[in-house]
Parts: C-alpha cells; structure tokens; sequence
C-alpha cells in the first residue's frame, strides 16, 4: 500500500498540488466530491459576463464529450469569428482555461478577441457527459489512454466544430492536450479540419523529463502497480483519494514544494486563487493513460500504447506499437510553439527533438523563467504568453484579419 501512495504524486501535475503542507492538502481536497450543478456555461462562464451555451458529441465508441461555446459580450453571433478549440491538460478539464479574470485567462481572452471559442472536455471529465452504455463504475469505462483522447476525442470535437461552424478550427492546447493534438495531425482525415494550432508546453517526447518525483514514480514501477492492482480510475477528489494525499504528505513526502518538484519552478503562478483552482481541480483520468505516459519517459518513444509483444500483434499486427510519425503531420499546418526553461515536464531537449521531426518550422516563443503551469496561470501569460500567440494568429486569419 506504501507504494501505491506513492503514485498520487503525478496528480501534482494538477493545480491541486500548489499547497504547502499535509493540512492543506486534506482541506483543499475536500472542498468538493463532485462537479458543480449547472453545467460549466453557468458555473464558471456566465457568471464572468461572457455568453455560452453547452453543447455534446458521441465518439465513435460511444463516449459523449461536453463542450462549451463562449463568445464576447459585445460580439453577436453573425459577427463571431473563426473557431477556436480550447484543450486541456492531464487531470484538468475545460474549467481551466477560465481560471483567473477575463483579462488573464486564455478563453476570455480570445472570446473578446472576436474568435468563436470552443472548449473541449475529455472523457472522464466531470464537464464531459459519460458513454452510451457504460457507467463509470465499469472498468471498460476508463480502458482508454491519451491515444484514444487523440484519435477519439479530439477527433471528435474537430469534426463537430468544423461540420456545425463550416469552417476549420483553430487548435489550442496545453500539455497533454499538445500530445492530443500532434498524434491527432498525423491524421489526415483530422489535419485536413485544422487551420492552425498553438502549443502550450509541446509535449510528444518525454525521455528527458527532470521532474525528480515523476522520475521516481517511474523508476519505481509504479503505474504497473496500480494496473495490476485493478485501479482503472485514478481520482484524487474521492475519499480514498483525499486518504492518499494526506498520507502521503503525512510522514512519507516532503509536500512543502511539491509543485516546483513535480512541473518545474513556476514564476508567475497566481498563488491567491489556490482554494478557487481548487473547487475544479483535479479531474479524474485513467490508470492506463497514466501508463502510456510513464510508457513514454521509459522507452524514449511517442508510440502508441504498448500492450506487450503477444498484444501488439492482436491490436496492431506487430510486436511494437506503432509510433506517431510526425513527419506525416502536413508542412502546410502552421504551428505555433511556447515553451519554458523551467519547464520540468515538457523539457527543452524533448522540445528540440519534436522540432527537428516536423516538416516545418513553427513559430516559437521561449520563456526561461516559465515553468509548466506558467503558461495557463501566469499573471503575466497575457503579455508574456498569449500576445504573441494572437498574433500568430491573426496572420493565418485571411479573411478575418480584422480581428
């Protein structure tokens, strides 16, 4: 069991691990079980003064994803703008990119910037709506990792957005949700939907990662324990996931700065808003997306999901899971990149590696002081961030340059 607390440790990718002690840890996991009653428009959104609606999509297998269409106050809807969709990262759903005031956070900003705003939740997201026939409960609910998030779900939402607006979709996403995005352009099927996209921390390598928790977890072994163990659902909002915290925090782990240790030493990060962060985050996930991702720091490879030589030949008529090829991705998608040097998660070698696959050369924005979370929550992410990626933008707009 010892070994198994260990694993919460990567939740520290959510916000949830911005705290300073075991006390409160047990505090801020407690503040809510559940997502809220009403959806994320009247939550979250509405309350800011944007208007939103909720919308839903079916997967091809059988998944039903939420998502939430936000415009400006003063745009009406025959002025809106190009699509944009919004997608998240590892344990966060679409709540975060509304996190902070509408002058700060990257969805209130490109609603006031005239873009038609989509935000995408992922399966297993309390702002995503479940499966067609299974409950939760099953573990054949959560037999899924980011290569489905990828070819499913983010497949999903492009098709939608581009069959229900005409139009291609600008992509923005954020760690995990980079990954997503970069295995989902491979496609040719998805690519051709996209106008251009924006990464935030790009994420398709992870060989280097230096986050020393991550590391340890790795090395350890750990997800393979929690597979073996059964565990399919990893959330740390449950009772027995506020338990694991607090332990963990309680004698085992030095918690006191377990943000930096985990994503790297975030300069900018909003430490004021940690208990409202809190009522969202973290969503939950599934133990065998966590794998796939260990999977990767392991093996040095964005491949995917490997179920072992028998497996693969089932699945994937070879021994070894096939890779992403992002060399396949089309040289005519233009890219923008940002990344930071204090970024322990997406690191600037795997940063480089991704760079020298593609077909062409992104537009990039360095940061050295930025680390992981930065780049969503920074209090400075507008200037530092956000204008630059508006900017490139704008220059792929054509006939919407007036935004």
């Amino acid at each position: 069991m010892a070994a198994t607390v260990a694993v919460a440790l990567f939740s520290s990718l959510l916000l949830s691990a911005v705290v300073n002690s075991a006390e409160d840890f047990s505090a801020a996991f407690n503040l809510r079980d559940k997502s809220p009653i009403g959806g994320l428009c009247a939550y979250l959104i509405e309350p800011s003064g944007f208007p939103c609606s909720e919308h839903a999509t079916q997967t091809k297998d059988g998944y039903i994803l939420g998502l939430q269409r936000v415009s400006s106050p003063s745009v009406v809807l025959q002025q809106r703008g190009p699509p944009v969709l919004l997608i998240h990262g590892l344990f966060m759903a679409g709540d975060a990119w509304f996190m902070n005031s509408p002058n700060q956070s990257l969805g209130f900003i490109l609603a006031n910037r005239g873009f038609d705003v989509w935000v995408g939740n992922v399966r297993g997201t309390h702002w995503s709506h479940g499966h067609v026939s299974l409950s939760e409960k099953d573990k054949e609910f959560w037999d899924w990792s980011w290569q489905e998030l990828a070819l499913y779900d983010l497949g999903e939402m492009i098709r939608f957005i581009y069959s229900v607006t005409d139009s291609k979709v600008f992509v923005v996403g954020h760690s995990q949700g980079t990954i997503m995005s970069l295995a989902a352009f491979t496609q040719p099927d998805i690519s051709g939907m996209v106008a251009s996209a924006a990464l935030l921390c790009p994420i398709s390598y992870l060989e280097h990662v230096t986050s020393r928790f991550v590391l340890r977890l790795v090395h350890m072994h750990l997800d393979e324990v929690i597979m073996t163990m059964g565990i399919h659902e990893l959330n740390f909002k449950s009772n027995l996931g506020t338990q694991v915290m607090d332990m963990m925090c309680d004698g085992h782990l030095d918690c006191d700065d377990m943000l930096s240790a985990i994503t790297g030493k975030n300069c900018c990060f909003n430490s004021s808003r940690i208990d409202f962060y809190l009522e969202f985050e973290p969503h939950p996930t599934s133990s065998k997306n966590l794998h796939h991702l260990f999977q990767m720091i392991r093996k040095g490879t964005f491949a995917m999901y490997d179920y072992g030589m028998w497996k693969n030949l089932k699945y994937y008529s070879h021994i070894k899971p096939p890779i992403f090829d992002l060399a396949s991705i089309p040289s005519s998608l233009p890219i923008w990149m940002g990344y930071g040097g204090n970024d322990a998660l997406a690191d600037v070698a795997d940063v480089q590696h991704t760079l020298k696959e593609l077909p062409s050369k992104p537009d990039l924005l360095y940061l050295e002081d930025y680390g992981h979370i930065d780049f969503l929550l920074s209090v400075n992410a507008k200037e530092d961030v956000y204008d630059s990626m508006l900017a490139f933008f704008s220059s792929q707009l054509g006939t919407f340059s007036s935004y």
